[in-house]
């Protein structure tokens, strides 16, 4: 029996392990078994594999039930998932329904999530930016969070190790607001974004309209075919996971890529209850779960732990996993864990309208979605009276007008030969909020989920900083439009809740100093330096960048390191 027990802890003993394969904990898988480790992914909901299991993605439109629209019933059972942009009925079974898996709101926040094997790589826009010197010394100079551990040189090579992998279309626009990447050829913008770009260089020459730089192989190189990866199609179908694997997700890419070393085993449908912690090692030896149908529970070890549950969730783990050592939460002894909580702000909209350029229309569909503007406000010194600042996308097309009269041959005309309504002219702003002790994620002291899970209590909120920022987006863009010919120029605040932007982040920041953050430069906890967090949970501002990048840039970089310190012994 003795042999069995110790058979048993050998079988689910491995060099690494991975929770959470979504943009970051595939990565994670990735890089680990590039480099030869044995490891374990575990993700607690079902397996999506590559073209197995993207039941929409060929469907034509008459063949959905619903016409692509979610029927009200399902509606009104889904009130915070209904809100995300991907919840239709072409996407929908990729994202978490609100009774499944429940959570306290403090504060008003629709916490959307996807619970399979990619998580929300299958959902996400697609939008890569680098950061910059300039948000990495951020809180340095605004005394608004605690300082970043490193900065952007040190993040620069691991940028480039991911673009290259994942493949990023982009031009080379020398801003140093915002670096330039390895970039495959570029989407170009449209006749009225153009129009946008050079008016602004005219009225605004510090301020710039760029291509948007997107994971979409417009281009591949041998690596991305190597991957099984062909060039994009332009369907702009990608939520329902794409067949080509034209986009980056770790369902086309990482995890596939992983599970050819030979050295990933893939272990879906187990909800990760706690990190185990030895006392006398001072360190962590693996991770207890719970079959999330069976309910029964296993332990699995590991040297080596990477934590990529997503923000909110990694908090949840953390703050879950007790001991003597760590009676408020694993490597929570500066008391800072689940606090400083942060997201975009993406409740600030323009619509216009332009008259010009009526020779030219739009033709096919472009996945990169438009223009974009980098940050403009606070980049080389502070001039406003709020914090930071925020970029924008921009995007142009032109429609035609579906007929309102007419019978017989003439509607027939109108139907064969529809007119051309004017440009339509949109931007959203993506606003950097400020990590905020009164931002906060903590356990519900009495309610469980049926996993045993204590239910994830959120407290996170807009300031006067958000409402300052948002006013000065409305005022610039109503200025840019009007000298660019715009008209019918209207502003609008969509009031949603925090949360719909879909990138929170912090809750168990990176810093200097252990008595303010909870992990170090390079993403170990401070105090159990075998754990490492490489989601959004570790971000200690969030500047106004799409983070997916960074946090995949991170987490190859973290995984550098934690393998030589195994190889060291230090881990």
């Amino acid at each position: 029996m003795a042999n069995l027990n110790i058979d048993s802890v050998k079988a689910r003993t491995f060099d690494a392990i991975v929770i959470g394969s979504g943009m970051s904990g595939g990565w994670a898988a990735k890089e680990l078994t590039d480099k030869g480790l044995k490891t374990l992914v575990v993700e607690r909901g079902p397996n999506v594999q590559h073209n197995k299991d993207y039941p929409t993605t060929n469907l034509r439109p008459w063949e959905f039930a619903h016409g692509g629209k979610v029927p009200t019933d399902v509606q009104a059972a889904n009130p915070i998932a209904s809100r995300c942009y991907v919840f239709k009925e072409d996407a929908m079974h990729f994202v978490v329904k609100d009774g499944e898996h429940p959570y306290v709101q403090e504060k008003p926040f629709d916490w959307i999530r996807g619970y399979q094997v990619g998580g929300k790589s299958l959902l996400w826009a697609r939008q890569t930016q680098r950061w910059s010197a300039f948000d990495f010394e951020g809180p340095a100079r605004d005394g608004f969070a605690v300082d970043w551990p490193i900065r952007y040189a040190d993040l620069a090579p691991w940028y480039s190790h991911v673009e290259k992998f994942a493949g990023i279309s982009g031009h080379r626009d020398g801003l140093a607001e915002l670096p330039d990447g390895e970039f495959l050829p570029a989407y170009p913008l449209n006749a009225v974004e153009d129009h946008f770009r050079q008016q602004l260089q005219k009225s605004h020459p510090g301020r710039h309209v760029i291509s948007a730089r997107c994971a979409h192989l417009s281009k591949p190189q041998p690596i991305h075919y190597e991957q099984g990866r062909v060039q994009c199609q332009n369907r702009v179908l990608c939520q329902r996971g794409c067949p080509f694997g034209g986009y980056f997700s770790s369902n086309s890419s990482t995890i596939p890529w992983a599970l050819k070393s030979g050295h990933l085993t893939l272990a879906p449908n187990l909800v990760v209850q706690t990190i185990l912690f030895d006392e006398q090692q001072g360190r962590a030896t693996g991770i207890r779960v719970v079959d999330a149908h069976t309910k029964a529970t296993t332990e699995y070890y590991a040297p080596i732990l990477f934590v990529n549950a997503g923000a909110l969730n990694t908090n949840l783990l953390l703050l879950n996993s007790t001991s003597h050592r760590f009676p408020a939460g694993l490597g929570n002894d500066s008391g800072m864990l689940g606090k400083f909580v942060a997201f975009h702000n993406y409740s600030a909209k323009m619509n216009a309208e332009y008259e010009g350029l009526q020779n030219f229309t739009t033709d096919g569909r472009s996945p990169a979605g438009g223009g974009y503007l980098p940050r403009f406000r606070n980049v080389f010194k502070q001039e406003t009276d709020f914090l930071r600042g925020y970029a924008t996308s921009f995007g142009a097309s032109r429609g035609s007008v579906q007929p309102g009269h007419g019978l017989g041959a003439s509607l027939k005309q109108q139907l064969e030969r529809p007119a051309l309504g004017p440009w339509k002219i949109s931007a959203g702003m993506m606003g950097e909020t400020i990590p905020k002790e009164t931002n906060y994620v903590r356990l519900d002291p009495a309610r469980k989920d049926e996993w045993g899970m204590p239910l994830l209590s959120v407290s996170v909120a807009y300031d006067d900083n958000d409402a300052k920022m948002k006013q000065d987006f409305f005022e610039q863009f109503t200025d840019m439009f009007t000298q660019a010919g715009f008209t019918n120029i209207e502003a609008r605040d969509t009031g949603q809740a925090p949360g719909l932007d879909i990138h929170e982040m912090g809750g168990v920041r990176m810093g200097r100093d252990p008595k303010t953050s909870l992990l170090n430069q390079w993403n170990q906890l401070h105090a159990c330096p075998n754990v490492y967090v490489t989601d959004g949970a570790c971000m200690t501002s969030t500047s106004t960048q799409n983070p997916s990048l960074t946090y995949m840039a991170l987490t190859a970089r973290a995984v550098d390191h934690a393998v030589g310190e195994l190889k060291k012994q230090n881990l």
